[in-house]
């Protein structure tokens, strides 16, 4: 982003991250022995945002995650219990 445009935006999408936020908050969800639609109606979030988050089709804002943690119970810790691999130079 150069200095002088503030209206320009640099969209990050961490494929692998959002990959892996994916696989676990489908992992914790089964757990929790909830539907797609449980959560969203507790979170008050749509449906078709949880599951564009569990294909990692969308990259979640943090007050989502927030949200989707209070709903299921859990820590944002919780959600975000894995490993990511180092990022290529």
């Amino acid at each position: 982003m150069k200095k002088n445009d503030s209206k320009s935006r640099i969209l990050i999408f961490d494929e692998e991250g959002l990959q892996s936020l994916a696989k676990r908050l489908k992992e914790v969800r089964s757990e929790k022995k909830m539907s797609q639609e449980d959560l969203a109606g507790k979170c008050d979030i749509t449906l078709s945002q949880i599951a564009r988050i569990e294909t990692a089709k969308t990259n979640p804002t943090v007050s989502t995650i927030f949200k989707i943690a209070r709903g299921l119970e859990v820590s944002p810790k919780e959600l975000f219990d894995f490993e990511l691999t180092e990022t290529p130079k």
